[in-house]
């Protein structure tokens, strides 16, 4: 299966946003204060309510690369490509989201604890292996076990990475990170701390660009 063109694009970047909020509204805000911090990758979430509307307020800049993360089903996948996601991002093993992607030409990841789980993503056409939740897996240490096993696959470890760890996680063979509330502070997004939020970003980017 050849690598998904926008593989390289993650592997730039090095690090997504997570966008999980309580509202749409903190949503927005939060991609809003990203970007003007430098990020341009944003994955979110469908447990955020009315998450289209997001997506496709953020797919509207053409400068943004979008994606939609906790996607239960196809039916999900096909809406959420719709309203202008780029990937698709589940945290399980679902063969039926592969159809939607490849048809539309979406990049797909799929999420994965064990060996057998990624080989089991990699057979239901995930482009991308999401390690989840990477901190309590073993964290940098079982993702580089499961390079060793599966050098090929472009790994993103999410769940317990921030700005302090991000850099280990690459180092030990990930290809990018998602990194959510450490990055998406819903209390200081709540509270108006735009610099908060700013300097979160900034300090993950300082570190993965490093």
């Amino acid at each position: 299966m050849a690598p998904h063109p926008l593989i390289e694009t993650f592997r730039a970047a090095r690090i997504v946003p997570v966008v999980r909020t309580s509202t749409a509204a903190r949503a927005v805000t939060a991609v809003e204060w990203l970007r003007d911090a430098g990020i341009t990758i944003f994955e979110i979430t469908l447990t955020i309510p009315d998450a289209l509307s997001v997506i496709r307020d953020v797919a509207s800049d053409p400068k943004l690369l979008v994606g939609a993360g906790t996607v239960p089903n196809a039916a999900a996948a096909e809406e959420c490509i719709s309203a202008g996601s780029r990937f698709i991002v589940s945290p399980w093993v679902d063969p039926t989201l592969a159809a939607a992607c490849q048809a539309s030409g979406a990049c797909l990841m799929m999420g994965a604890f064990t060996p057998t789980e990624v080989r089991a993503a990699r057979a239901a056409g995930a482009d991308v292996v999401k390690i989840f939740p990477a901190s309590s897996a073993g964290g940098p240490g079982h993702i580089k076990s499961l390079r060793a096993v599966f050098p090929e696959i472009a790994f993103c470890p999410t769940g317990g990475v921030d700005a302090r760890n991000a850099g280990e996680y690459i180092a030990a063979g990930a290809a990018f990170v998602g990194i959510g509330g450490k990055l998406v502070d819903e209390k200081a997004i709540a509270a108006g701390d735009r610099e908060a939020v700013q300097a979160a970003a900034r300090e993950a980017l300082g570190i993965m660009q490093a």
